[in-house]
């Protein structure tokens, strides 16, 4: 299985490239890859935006790896601000982002068991 993401749609020779920001938000965050079940007009297109949230549900361990790094990075430096630098605020501030990216992994690993052990009916 290959962890890599699929490719960006290619850029139209009008439309500019993505942004540094656009880019940023892609490598954090999930969403843009899926459809929306509800928006679906009738059963055929809900069936099919499901079926789409299910193959690109096996995208989301790379987001859950990325948000572990980010959870051990914000402890880490939590940490060492607390033990080395004695800067209490700042430990505060990094334990809590560790936190953040902690609930963000709990809800990429319910969603990605949701859409990847769910049965079609």
């Amino acid at each position: 299985m290959t962890s890599e993401l699929p490719p960006p749609p290619a850029a139209e020779p009008g439309k500019p490239e993505l942004t540094f920001g656009q880019l940023l938000y892609r490598f954090l965050f999930f969403d843009w890859l899926f459809r929306d079940v509800n928006a679906a007009r009738d059963l055929f297109e809900r069936h099919a935006a499901r079926q789409h949230n299910q193959r690109m549900s096996r995208y989301l361990p790379v987001y859950l790896r990325r948000w572990s790094v980010l959870a051990a990075f914000d402890f880490c430096l939590g940490i060492l601000f607390e033990k080395v630098v004695q800067a209490t605020l700042l430990s505060a501030w990094f334990f809590t982002w560790s936190c953040v990216t902690v609930t963000g992994m709990v809800v990429i690993t319910v969603a990605w068991l949701f859409l990847a052990f769910a049965r079609m009916p």
